[in-house]
C-alpha cells in the first residue's frame, strides 16, 4: 500500500481467531495506522475458530480474510509486521513454522516483526503460555508479575529474553481514571463463558444479582453475556445466562440482559460486577468502581486467584450492604506500567514503538532470532520437523498400524470438516433457541427426555 507522496508503506498483518483476540489486535492496528502503516486482519480457517460478521463490526474490523494456514504464513513472511493475537499454542507453530521457512530460504533481507501476547487477564498457563510465545521477536507483557515469572523462567531454561516487553494490557490506558464517586445508578455485571463451569453455580451468581436488583429498586442492574446464544468464542460457554434465568424465578425490572459492547457500557457503569472477567481491567482503567465476586471461593478453576493482590474481591453479602471494596496500591502500579520519564505511554503505543524499532534492523539482528537459536526452541522445532516426516500411525483395535492411515486419517478431516460445515449451516439456518439447545446437548453429553 502506498502512502503520501506514493511511497510504499510499511504493512503489518493481525492473526486472530475469536472476537476477544480480534479487540485486542485493533488496538494495535489502530495504532499501527496512525504511523501510517497499513493493516489486514486475517482468520486461519483449518484451525478452531468462531468470528460473526456481529463481532468484527464490534470491533471495528472492516478487512477480515478468511486464509488456510498456508496462506497466512505465506501473508505473513511479505509483511513488515505480524501480530500475533491467537493463543499460545499457535503462536508456537506459527515462530517455528517461520523460522524454518527462513533457513530453508537463506538469511532474508527483510521479514516482519512478529508480535505476540495476551489478550486478557493470565488465569492459567502461565509459563507454559510465555514459552509458547517465547520466539516473537516482541512479546508484550501485560504487568509486572508476569514480567517477573517469564524472566525468572527464561534464565532458567537459558532463554534469551530481550524480547520480553513490559507494556501492560493494550485494552488499558497509560494510567486509571479517578475512581468514580456518587450514587449507584447503574450496576453491569461482565459474565463469562466458562467461569463458574458449572450450571449450579451460574444460577447462584444470577440469582443473587437479581436479589441484588430487588433489595436496590434505585438501580438499573445489568447481565452482560459474553455472546449471544449461537456465537462462539475461544472458550466454549455451556451454559448461557438466558438459558439458566428462564429456569430461575422472575427477575425484578430493574434487572436485564444486555448485548452492548462492554466498552459502550462502562461510561455509564457505576460499578462492575465479576468473578475473573478482563473487562474488571478495563472498569479500574476506565475509574469504574469494580468488585471481583468470590462468593464461590478463591480457586484456580474461577481465575480469581490472580485477583488476590488487588484488594477488589468482595462477596454480594458486601455488596447488598454497600460495602466497595477498594483496589490496591501496590497492584495498581503492578498493572499499569510507568516509563518513569515524561508523559504516559498507552500500552499500545509503547509495543508499536518498540516494533518501529525493530522493524529498522535486519530479521537476525532482531530478538526472535537469538531466541529461536537457544537450545529451548532448536528441540523444540526439531520435534516438529520430526512429526512432520514421520507416516501417520491409526489406532485399529489394541495395536497400532503405521503407513496405513493415510486414508483413514484424510477420512476423518473430512469427516470434521463436514461436522463443522453443517453446525455453521445450523446456525445460519435454524432459529437461536434451537442451536443453543444442540449447543447444550453437544456438550453435555446427555440425551434429555422429550
Amino acid at each position: 500500500m502506498r502512502g503520501p507522496g506514493g511511497k510504499l508503506s510499511p504493512h503489518v498483518l493481525a492473526v486472530v481467531a475469536y472476537d476477544s483476540q480480534l479487540k485486542w489486535a485493533m488496538g494495535l492496528l489502530t495504532e499501527f495506522r496512525r504511523r501510517g502503516w497499513s493493516t489486514r486482519v486475517v482468520v486461519p480457517v483449518d484451525v478452531r475458530h468462531s468470528l460473526s460478521a456481529e463481532q468484527v463490526r464490534a470491533a471495528g474490523a472492516d478487512d477480515v480474510g478468511f486464509l488456510p494456514w498456508s496462506r497466512v504464513l505465506a501473508e505473513a513472511a511479505a509483511a513488515d509486521g505480524v501480530v500475533l493475537a491467537v493463543q499460545g499454542p499457535l503462536v508456537e507453530r506459527f515462530t517455528d513454522d517461520l523460522h524454518v521457512r527462513r533457513e530453508e530460504d537463506g538469511a532474508a533481507p527483510s521479514g516482519p516483526v512478529v508480535i505476540a501476547g495476551w489478550v486478557g487477564i493470565i488465569i492459567e498457563k502461565i509459563i507454559a503460555g510465555y514459552l509458547d510465545r517465547c520466539a516473537a521477536d516482541l512479546v508484550a507483557v501485560n504487568s509486572a508479575d508476569n514480567l517477573r515469572d517469564f524472566r525468572a523462567a527464561a534464565r532458567l531454561l537459558g532463554i534469551p529474553d530481550a524480547n520480553l516487553l513490559l507494556s501492560g494490557l493494550p485494552l488499558l490506558p497509560a494510567a486509571p481514571a479517578p475512581v468514580g464517586t456518587g450514587p449507584l445508578r447503574t450496576v453491569l455485571f461482565a459474565d463469562q463463558p466458562t467461569v463458574p463451569a458449572g450450571r449450579a453455580d451460574r444460577a447462584y451468581l444470577y440469582q443473587r444479582l437479581a436479589d441484588y436488583a430487588r433489595a436496590h429498586p434505585d438501580r438499573q442492574v445489568l447481565l452482560r453475556p459474553r455472546h449471544r446464544p449461537g456465537e462462539g468464542t475461544f472458550h466454549v460457554m455451556r451454559h448461557h445466562p438466558e438459558t439458566v434465568l428462564a429456569s430461575l424465578p422472575p427477575s425484578p425490572d430493574n434487572f436485564a440482559v444486555t448485548y452492548e459492547p462492554i466498552t459502550s457500557l462502562l461510561p455509564r457503569t457505576d460499578l462492575l460486577l465479576t468473578v475473573s472477567s478482563t473487562a474488571g481491567l478495563e472498569a479500574v482503567g476506565a475509574g469504574v468502581r469494580t468488585a471481583f465476586i468470590g462468593d464461590l471461593g478463591v480457586h484456580e478453576k474461577h481465575g480469581n486467584h490472580v485477583l488476590l493482590a488487588s484488594g477488589l474481591l468482595a462477596t454480594f453479602d458486601d455488596l447488598e450492604a454497600d460495602r466497595l471494596p477498594t483496589a490496591r496500591r501496590a497492584w495498581l502500579d503492578d498493572l499499569f506500567v510507568h516509563d518513569g520519564d515524561g508523559a504516559p505511554r498507552r500500552p499500545a503505543e509503547r509495543i508499536v514503538d518498540r516494533a518501529v524499532e525493530l522493524h529498522a534492523l535486519p530479521p537476525g539482528d532482531r530478538p526472535g532470532a537469538a531466541v529461536a537459536a537457544s537450545a529451548f526452541v532448536r528441540g523444540r522445532i526439531a520435534v516438529r520437523t520430526r512429526r512432520r516426516t514421520m507416516p501417520p500411525i491409526t489406532r485399529v483395535g489394541a495395536h497400532s498400524r503405521v503407513g496405513e492411515g493415510r486414508f483413514a486419517d484424510l477420512l476423518a478431516r473430512i469427516r470434521a470438516e463436514a461436522r463443522r460445515r453443517a453446525y455453521w449451516g445450523a446456525q445460519a439456518l435454524l432459529p437461536r433457541s434451537w442451536v443453543e439447545r444442540l449447543r447444550q446437548r453437544r456438550y453435555s453429553g446427555v440425551r434429555r427426555p422429550r
